[in-house]
C-alpha cells in the first residue's frame, strides 16, 4: 500500500490554496494526500507588529516543529516566510513556478491623496520594507501597523479611517479576494522570494523528496535562491527592509536589490544582469557590493535603533 502523505498548512484561506496546490500536484503524479492543519504563532498573535516579535521564522516553526516530530511529511509554506536557513534535517523539496510578485495598493475611495502633497493620508502595512519604500515616495504620510490573513487585514482596512493599505498582489490574487479598487505598485520593489511557494520535508524522506521533485520550477528556484542569498548576506529579516527581484529574459539573469533605512530616505540599490550559467553567486556579489558602499552602516543603525 501507498504511503499518504501528510500535507502540514496553516489555516489561513491563503495558506490552505497553496496546501491544496501542492496536494492536486502529488495526487495527478498519483501519489495519495491529505492536509494537516497547524497554527503558527504567527497566526496567534495578531497585534504586535512583526518586527518586534522576532519575525524570522515566526510562521513556519510550528511547522518545522511538526515535520521533525513526524507528524507531517512535507510543509507548505510562502517562501518568503521561510529563514534564509532551513532548520536541521529539513531540505527544500520543491519551488514551485512563480505567481505575481509585486505589491499592490487596496484604497478605500479614490487615490486623490496621492496627489495632495500636503496631505498626510494613512497608509496600513506591517512590513518595514513597504513603509521606507512608501515614506521615500511619500514623507507626509502616517503608516498603520495591520496584522492577520488576507481576510482579516481586509476586514480591519474598511473597519479603519485609513486611506489604503499595502498587500502583495499574490496573496489577494489567488484566493480571489483583489478589490476593484487596487493597483499594482510597479515602483516598489518586492521583498525577496515574493509570490514564491516551497514544499519542504526531512532530509532522510527520500519518498517524498523523490515525489515532490516533479513540481520544482528550476527557473523560479534560482531567482529565489539569488534573492535570498542577497538577504542572507545583508543579514536581513523582515526587521530589515531589504528588497530584491530577480527574473530570467533571453537566457539572462536580471537582479535589483536594494537596503534602507526604516525612514527610507536613506537606501542603497544594486543591479545587474548576467548568463543565467553565472548568475549562482549574483545574490550575494550585490549584497556584498552594498554593504562596502556604506550597507553595513545601515544595518549597524537599525539594530541600534531596536
Amino acid at each position: 500500500m501507498q504511503k499518504e502523505i501528510r500535507i502540514g498548512t496553516r489555516e489561513s484561506q491563503l495558506a490552505l490554496w497553496q496546501a491544496n496546490l501542492v496536494k492536486d500536484l502529488l495526487t495527478a503524479q498519483g501519489y495519495t494526500a491529505k492536509l494537516v492543519l497547524i497554527k503558527s504563532e504567527g497566526d496567534i498573535d495578531l497585534v504586535t507588529p512583526l518586527y518586534e516579535i522576532g519575525v524570522q521564522g515566526i510562521f513556519t516553526k510550528a511547522l518545522d516543529a511538526a515535520l521533525l516530530n513526524n507528524r507531517i511529511d512535507i510543509a507548505v509554506h510562502s517562501l518568503k516566510d521561510v529563514p534564509t536557513q532551513l532548520p536541521k534535517n529539513i531540505v527544500q523539496a520543491a519551488v514551485l513556478e512563480r505567481g505575481p510578485v509585486r505589491d499592490l495598493l487596496v484604497y478605500k475611495q479614490d487615490m486623490a491623496f496621492l496627489e495632495q502633497k500636503d496631505h498626510t493620508a494613512h497608509i496600513a502595512t506591517s512590513s518595514l520594507r513597504r513603509k521606507a519604500q512608501w515614506l521615500r515616495r511619500f514623507p507626509q504620510h502616517q503608516i498603520h501597523n495591520l496584522r492577520g490573513n488576507v481576510n482579516t487585514r481586509l476586514q480591519k482596512l474598511a473597519a479603519e479611517p485609513w486611506d489604503a493599505a499595502i498587500f502583495a498582489a499574490a496573496g489577494l490574487e489567488r484566493i480571489h479576494l483583489r478589490p476593484e479598487r487596487s493597483v499594482e505598485l510597479d515602483w516598489m520593489l518586492p521583498a525577496p522570494a515574493q509570490g514564491a511557494v516551497t514544499a519542504v520535508c526531512r532530509e532522510d524522506d527520500t519518498f517524498c523528496r523523490e515525489a515532490c521533485a516533479p513540481l520544482h520550477h528550476a527557473e523560479t528556484a534560482l531567482c529565489t535562491q539569488v534573492e535570498r542569498d542577497f538577504l542572507r548576506t545583508l543579514l536581513g529579516g523582515c526587521t530589515t527592509p531589504i528588497s530584491a527581484y530577480a527574473y530570467i529574459r533571453d537566457n539572462r539573469l536580471h537582479f535589483t536589490g536594494e537596503l534602507s533605512s526604516l525612514d527610507g530616505q536613506t537606501f542603497l540599490e544594486a543591479a545587474k544582469q548576467v548568463p543565467v550559467e553565472a548568475a549562482a553567486d549574483l545574490g550575494k556579489t550585490m549584497a556584498q557590493d552594498i554593504l562596502f558602499r556604506g550597507g553595513d552602516k545601515i544595518v549597524a543603525e537599525i539594530k541600534h535603533a531596536k
